[in-house]
């Protein structure tokens, strides 16, 4: 009773004073938040991804295969980037709806070698960018200014992009790549390209028409080799690899056991589910990005999924088939990967003493 006698004694000035004075410090509060400081670590972090995008894929022409390999083996190694992205990334082109939140945006799910190997390296960079703060989402966005590899083999695409032309179009005329960085971590959550930008084309784009493309998303090409060839390490791996062979093989076992428990009818890039979180398993690369989560999933019945998008657990025998294959492929990749790591240790010891080479 006291509250409403003391409110029924203010004038109607200052009851109009002090309800404008509440409004106005609200307001300042939303704008400090929206214009909050980029912090020392995250500018850092920006700025040596930049250097090192700009370094290791600087603008060549759109076709040069060698200046795209020189990119992804620096990417996919002990890369700023790479040190950067975090355990899943989200991937994709920005939503052509306008003011489209992320949440809104049909994105793919990367592991970090996937993204780092085959989808960060096909865009040439020039170190130029910006850090912003965007209160929408509770992240920083670094905006790089770049341009895409658009006149590639088509073997050096992880899947043909022109599947889509609204995709395809997206990605030849692209001008930025936005990393969406967390406040805490300073690590990449997200990762978009987009053909809107204040900035003009690094390069002039000549753009490629190609044929309606409706799979399959693995071919044989006309001398016989697998198709494409980026999903199979190529330009990653060695060629003298000795464990490059089984990985193949335990994939094809894998994607046979795949089929049989239709898990291709929904993890392609054509996405038919039109999953908003897509997860790819189509190619050997996408796999092994994959397989402990294909693993876990199989293992608690969370896959597959029928037409109301509710998991069911697959028969005994598919379960056990598909998991052996899947244990047999991963199992194949550690092989291939400590191979690698070995190879890569006698070659820094035979740079630094030649006459010390490890056997």
């Amino acid at each position: 009773m006291d509250v409403l006698i003391r409110t029924k004694l203010l004038s109607p000035s200052a009851w109009r004073a002090g309800l404008l004075a509440a409004v106005l410090a609200l307001s300042c509060g939303a704008q400090a938040q929206e214009k909050r400081a980029v912090p020392p670590n995250i500018e850092q972090a920006a700025a040596e991804i930049a250097a090192e995008l700009a370094r290791n894929c600087p603008l060549a022409p759109a076709g040069d295969v060698g200046a795209y390999n020189q990119c992804r083996q620096a990417l996919f190694g002990p890369s700023q980037l790479r040190a950067h992205v975090a355990p899943i990334v989200l991937w994709g082109r920005q939503s052509k709806k306008e003011n489209a939140t992320l949440r809104q945006t049909n994105l793919t799910q990367f592991a970090p070698d996937a993204w780092t190997g085959m989808y960060a390296p096909l865009f040439m960079f020039n170190g130029r960018h910006t850090v912003e703060w965007v209160a929408d989402e509770k992240m920083f966005l670094v905006r790089l200014e770049a341009a895409f590899r658009n006149r590639l083999p088509p073997g050096q695409f992880p899947y043909p992009f022109w599947h889509d032309e609204a995709k395809w179009s997206m990605y030849e005329n692209a001008r930025s790549m936005m990393l969406w960085m967390s406040p805490e971590t300073a690590t990449i959550k997200v990762a978009q390209f987009t053909d809107v930008a204040p900035t003009p084309l690094l390069q002039p784009v000549v753009a490629v028409q190609h044929e309606k493309y409706q799979g399959p998303w693995l071919w044989t090409d006309e001398k016989g080799h697998t198709q494409p060839a980026v999903t199979l390490f190529d330009g990653l791996y060695r060629p003298e690899n000795p464990y490059l062979g089984s990985v193949d093989k335990r994939y094809r076992d894998l994607a046979a056991q795949m089929r049989e428990s239709q898990c291709v009818n929904c993890h392609v890039p054509n996405n038919p589910d039109k999953m908003s979180r897509l997860v790819l398993l189509s190619t050997p690369a996408h796999a092994a990005a994959e397989v402990d989560r294909l693993i876990k999933a199989v293992r608690e019945d969370r896959m597959p999924m029928d037409e109301f998008r509710l998991s069911y657990a697959l028969s005994e025998d598919n379960k056990k088939w598909l998991l052996e294959s899947a244990l047999a492929f991963k199992a194949s990749l550690t092989a291939a990967r400590q191979w690698e790591d070995e190879a890569a240790k006698k070659t820094v010891q035979s740079a630094i003493n030649p006459s010390k080479v490890i056997k």
